[in-house]
């Protein structure tokens, strides 16, 4: 399995089994599963409410000696109503604990976006805080200590457009190592790639296959990835399957990805996406698939009367 390279020397594998909507009662199978097969890369959140479960199933098959500590790359996030300074080190205690765990090896904010503490998502604009009272780099810095103490090994970031990015890499000592952010056909991101690179900042793709089981799938009339005829073309010449295509892509253009299965056989299938080779032809029929388009276009920040907008979320 590739890897990316920290300016430290550790590595990340760049395919991991991620575990957004993976629910309670079968994040657990999925994760032991994952490393059996051969992961090394398990990406959590708290918001996900499924860390315990990860945390147990790691923690058992560390015991069983399966796999040891120093050989998996655990990432996890801070949420957005964790951002005050003085909730950032409780809420990355509460994450290792629940991962039991003495360290992550990468922690992120998880959106540029701060709510109101306690909620897990805002009901009432007024459970929205403006950035002006919590600012970005107030959080960032709070983050900072973390890494210093020895708790997590790398900081990063997810879902920040270049214009937020730049912001924390001029006025912070820290610069994120690490964005993650939705990525596939749809949504190449050719702008944030190339100035990701210019700076050394890695990349994490969610959602490469489309994310087909969000919470708006069966009404917001999005074009289904996984059944779109270049992918699918591909797919058959190659005889593997669109899911494959869609994880080689990013591979391919040295951006980790995370796809998500609670599916044996599809986790399975996911891990082998590492030997498919893309020749540079299709990764161009697939990067000219390019439509700007958000499966997970942050909605839920911008209801009326709240400070944020799509446009500043995006700078689109």
């Amino acid at each position: 399995m590739k890897n990316l390279v920290y300016t430290n020397g550790d590595r990340m594998p760049l395919l991991g089994l991620g575990t957004w909507k993976s629910i309670s009662g079968e994040v657990y199978e999925a994760v032991k599963e994952a490393i059996r097969t051969g992961y090394r890369h398990i990406d959590s959140a708290a918001i996900y409410k499924n860390e315990k479960e990860v945390g147990q199933a790691i923690a058992e098959l560390i015991a069983e000696g399966v796999v040891r500590r120093e050989d998996l790359w655990i990432t996890s996030k801070l949420w957005n109503d964790s951002h005050h300074v003085e909730d950032v080190l409780p809420a990355l205690e509460e994450t290792l604990s629940n991962l039991q765990l003495d360290y992550l090896d990468l922690y992120l904010m998880h959106w540029p976006v701060a709510i109101r503490k306690g909620l897990d998502f805002p009901r009432k604009p007024e459970d929205m805080i403006p950035l002006e009272e919590i600012p970005l780099l107030t959080t960032w810095e709070a983050t900072i200590p973390l890494k210093e103490n020895g708790m997590v090994r790398h900081l990063g970031v997810s879902n920040f457009n270049i214009p937020k990015l730049k912001h924390l890499l001029e006025a912070s000592s820290e610069k994120p190592e690490m964005n993650q952010v939705e990525m596939h056909p749809y949504l190449v991101q050719k702008d944030l790639v190339n100035f990701t690179r210019e700076h050394s900042i890695h990349l994490t793709a969610y959602s490469p296959l489309g994310s087909g089981d969000r919470p708006t799938a069966q009404r917001d009339g999005l074009p289904v990835l996984l059944q779109n005829e270049v992918v699918e073309k591909i797919a058959r010449e190659k005889n593997v399957t669109p899911a494959q295509i869609l994880i080689s892509f990013q591979l391919s253009r040295g951006i980790s990805v995370i796809p998500k299965s609670v599916n044996p056989r599809r986790i399975r299938e996911n891990f082998e996406a590492g030997r498919v080779v893309l020749s540079e032809e299709e990764i161009k029929q697939l990067e000219d698939l390019d439509a700007g388009m958000r499966y997970l276009n942050g909605g839920v920040w911008v209801k009326k009367g709240s400070p944020y907008t799509l446009q500043s979320l995006w700078e689109e």
